[in-house]
């Protein structure tokens, strides 16, 4: 982990920096995204599409009949699904068979999405990359390399926890598509209360799964 955040400061120390970080910023888009559509299914919903577009906005598609609570739950699930990513990450890094299982597991789990659900020539392009990548490494490399690179993806995702926290705050969306209601303002629609109130449930959410994975990972 201390190599992996050592890693990150210094994308954020050299010149350009920003344009290395680049690919994590798309990466925790995904994890948001699929927290939507893998929480849609959880439910008893469909997960119908995914689309993700170069500045990093995305957008995810369910349909069902999932009521008030189950629509909170699913606006919810992509609000704290980098955060469970990431703690995901770091409590199965801590051996070199769980890393290689979780990569395993994450690039099957992505190759279905993008045979089923991912839409766009950007997405498709960006989702068969990570998902070839985890198989690769989750398959091919030593153990240590496959828990550096796994700590070190559940270090962006916790980090994209706090660097994308303003969204949390917004009552409208910006994406490529145009404005939409953002995923506090559904909560808000479903169960009442201020959006800024299911934005900061969900942050505070965010930071207890992210110190449970954490603290697996250090025990």
């Amino acid at each position: 982990m201390l190599i992996s955040v050592g890693l990150t400061a210094f994308l954020y120390v050299v010149p350009h920096g920003e344009l290395l970080a680049y690919p994590f910023v798309l990466l925790s888009t995904l994890a948001h995204e699929m927290g939507h559509g893998l929480t849609a299914l959880l439910l008893g919903g469909h997960f119908d599409q995914f689309s993700m577009w170069p500045d990093g906005s995305g957008v995810a598609l369910w349909s069902g009949s999932i009521g008030r609570f189950g629509r909170a739950l699913i606006a919810a699930g992509g609000l704290v699904g980098p955060a469970v990513a990431a703690a995901i990450g770091f409590a199965v890094g801590r051996t070199d068979r769980g890393a290689r299982n979780a990569l395993v597991t994450t690039g099957v789990i992505l190759a279905l999405a993008l045979l089923l659900v991912v839409r766009g020539l950007f997405a498709i392009v960006f989702v068969a990359l990570v998902a070839g990548a985890c198989l690769w490494v989750g398959r091919a490399s030593r153990g240590e390399i496959a828990r550096l690179v796994l700590v070190f993806l559940a270090v962006q995702l916790a980090l994209a926890v706090f660097s994308r926290g303003d969204y949390l705050f917004m009552a409208m969306a910006e994406t490529a598509q145009g404005p939409m209601p953002s995923d506090v303002a559904v909560m808000s629609a479903a169960l009442l209360l201020p959006y800024w109130f299911w934005g900061a449930v969900c942050g505070a959410a965010s930071i207890v799964v992210l110190g449970y994975g954490v603290r697996a990972y250090w025990k």
